[in-house]
């Protein structure tokens, strides 16, 4: 099965099982959770203690630093005591970046061990150099050279590895050749994959991680592409590196780690959050929950759009939908160049003015709700709507009244002429309703109004011929969503079908996302199951470069839902409405109080609209993340900070007491400060 066959129903990857100790991972074993220690490693007791508190909270594998040689002869006493007090199932990792010689310690004592491709042994010097092929094989001779004896040692002890690219640790070698891209990740692990396999060693499992969503969403993909080219089944770590904290920590990685899920990818997962590190199981229980549900066997037949066609979206280079425009009021078009819309689900006519109040309130004026959908059951909530004398004066742009089937065309007529801003109907039409979807265009476009249609996938094709006819003006497509069982298991594929019915129509009509209760499948309705849907349907399709109008329909609150649906847009990089943050979870080698740091500067820099900030504990991925960062925050020494500007370190051992101001200095010279206003101070 190819990574293709699992983009309109979740078929999952077969993948050889990988046994990290007792624990098999890949093959028919269930998604594994993982986290790591933030304790430094020398201090036996606080690891040990800190590795039966993510046991207890359902951790399947611990991971735990390894930096020098002192610090992996540790994990032998971690190892023994962390078994003494019952936990002798649960498989210890040690993470080895630098040092091979601490690699060659640590294998000894746990069941696994990961390697960094982009550190081990090598050195990072963003050196500017052509390499020719004779200059590139000999440096593959030395990474045989030094690799071979952890293979060869794992292979003899029956230990696990993970080979772990980072996004933002690549080797000279790798940025000269292929530049800091998905496909350049993905041959910084193909070279150490193809050393253990020329020692006949397979107990392998990879990872592409990265900071930024897209790029390591892509580099998954493309690396599983490579690997099927060569007859490779090797089980896949998720993760996205450096996610930060918070609402925003979670919404990235479900946006990452449920994309691939959703695409039947992955074994193992870790969510990175710059948290106490038991906060990471839960939220990674849940994203695993959620994809397990939705996974068919490999046998499992895939719906297809039809016979003749395939996925049209590019999975592993971003490139944004086409559409056509339209100009939904004077200040808002929907369309190229144009970010992804924001509506907000009101409910009823009679909330309609309140909910307009609180949306366009100042502390929400970074992030706000262009459109307000209500429902109009009856012709009774036609007249109370004409009644209503602000709702055409609301402040929003636009309002999307999703109609109840029993009302006409006729109904509706009064409303649209009378009113003097732009109208959204919503209706959904069924088998044998072509007619009448030709009906309702006729009535909006009569009126310079716009009609939103839902259309299940499995009854689009008659629409399009339809569709040929009356062409792209005023329309826009979304799905069906409450009570559609077979478009909630997988909504993401559908969504996927409803672009290839588009494309086979030649429609560029826009197409607005709805995350509807539908969607929740579990019948969990907690705050974070809201943002897990949210993040794996509507962050996947951004990601995937689809999506021209977003509403979070699942949480009632309006502010709340305002807010959810920014923080998803600025996860998958679709809509920036505040300072991006890149926070490293802590780990033993964290030179600083990273939770606490990461809150102060946010405290001081939130407000920077557009402006990318790293907080990264130490060195390992500091300078590799820089470069997708406009500046940079990294623990150089304890108790010292190291600023920079992009890749390049600019300020080096600045007392931790100074680097916050001086931070804020760094950001005025480069032109990129401004005062906060009243309201990001409220926020704040």
């Amino acid at each position: 099965m190819s990574y293709c066959d699992s983009r309109f129903q979740t078929i999952r990857r077969r993948t050889v099982e990988v046994m990290v100790g007792g624990v098999g991972v890949g093959g028919g074993n269930p998604i594994r959770v993982q986290s790591m220690t933030t304790s430094d490693t020398q201090d036996v007791a606080a690891t040990v203690k800190q590795s039966i508190a993510l046991a207890e909270v359902g951790c399947e594998i611990v991971r735990i630093t390894a930096p020098n040689v002192a610090a992996a002869r540790c994990l032998k006493d971690i190892r023994r005591q962390f078994t003494a007090a019952g936990f002798g199932s649960v498989p210890l990792v040690a993470d080895i970046h630098f040092l091979p010689s601490a690699a060659m310690e640590a294998v000894e004592h746990v069941e696994k061990v990961r390697v960094n491709p982009g550190n081990y042994a090598d050195k990072k010097k963003f050196a500017v150099k052509e390499y020719t092929d004779a200059d590139y094989d000999q440096e593959l001779a030395r990474l045989h050279e030094s690799f071979s004896p952890l293979v060869k040692r794992s292979k003899e002890l029956g230990r696990a590895m993970r080979i772990g690219t980072n996004h933002g640790s690549l080797s000279d070698r790798i940025m000269n050749r292929y530049g800091d891209t998905p496909l350049g990740m993905v041959e910084s692990a193909l070279e150490f994959l193809r050393i253990a396999r020329s020692h006949d060693y397979h107990a392998i499992m990879l990872s592409m991680k990265s900071s930024n969503p897209k790029v390591m969403i892509q580099a998954y993909r493309l690396l599983v592409e490579r690997m099927a080219r060569e007859d490779m089944h090797y089980p896949l770590h998720l993760g996205v590196t450096e996610a930060g904290d918070g609402e925003d920590g979670r919404i990235k990685s479900a946006i990452g780690i449920g994309s691939l899920l959703l695409d039947g990818l992955g074994d193992t997962i870790r969510v990175s959050l710059t948290e106490d590190s038991v906060y990471e199981i839960p939220v990674a229980r849940a994203i695993a929950d959620k994809a397990m549900s939705l996974w068919k066997t490999p046998n499992a037949k895939v719906q297809t759009p039809n016979s003749s066609e395939t996925d049209s979206i590019d999975p592993y280079h971003f490139s944004r939908r086409e559409t056509s425009r339209l100009q939904l009021s004077a200040k808002c078009a929907v369309g190229p160049e144009q970010p992804p819309r924001v509506i907000v689900r009101v409910g009823a006519v009679a909330n309609l003015t309140e909910a307009a109040k609180q949306l366009t309130a100042p502390r929400l004026k970074d992030t706000p709700a262009e459109g307000l959908l209500i429902t109009l059951g009856s012709e009774a909530d036609i007249a109370a709507l004409q009644g209503t004398a602000a709702a055409l004066d609301l402040g929003v742009e636009f309002l999307a009244l999703e109609l109840a089937p029993t009302l006409t065309p006729a109904a509706l007529a009064g409303l649209l002429a009378a009113s003097k801003g732009r109208l959204m109907l919503v209706r959904r039409f069924g088998a044998g309703e072509t007619s009448l979807f030709k009906e309702f265009v006729a009535l909006v476009r009569g009126h310079g109004h716009f009609l939103a249609a839902q259309i299940e996938p499995e009854q689009f094709a008659p629409y399009e011929d339809v569709l040929r006819l009356v062409g792209d003006p005023g329309l826009l497509f979304a799905l069906p969503g409450l009570g559609d069982q077979a478009i909630s298991a997988h909504a993401t594929g559908a969504y996927r079908r409803l672009v290839e019915h588009l494309k086979t129509a030649n429609s560029k009509a826009p197409i607005w996302i709805r995350n509807t209760a539908a969607a929740a499948v579990h019948g969990d309705n907690s705050f974070l199951s809201k943002l897990l849907e949210a993040s794996f349907l509507t962050g996947g399709l951004l990601c995937d470069g689809v999506g021209d109008l977003v509403s979070i329909e699942t949480e009632p609150d309006v502010t709340r839902a305002t807010k959810l649906t920014y923080n998803v847009l600025q996860g998958a990089g679709a809509r920036i409405s505040k300072t991006e943050f890149v926070a490293c979870p802590s780990c033993g080698r964290t030179l600083f109080d990273l939770q606490t740091t990461t809150q102060r500067i946010r405290a001081q820099t939130g407000h920077l609209k557009g402006v990318k900030i790293a907080i990264m504990g130490c060195i390992v991925n500091g300078p590799g993340e820089m470069a997708d960062a406009d500046f940079g925050y990294v623990g150089g020494a304890p108790g010292k900070i190291n600023l920079y500007v992009g890749k390049n370190c600019v300020q080096y051992n600045i007392p931790q007491a100074e680097a916050d101001a001086r931070l804020v200095a760094l950001i005025r010279e480069h032109g990129k400060w401004a005062d906060p206003e009243p309201h990001q101070l409220a926020n704040a």
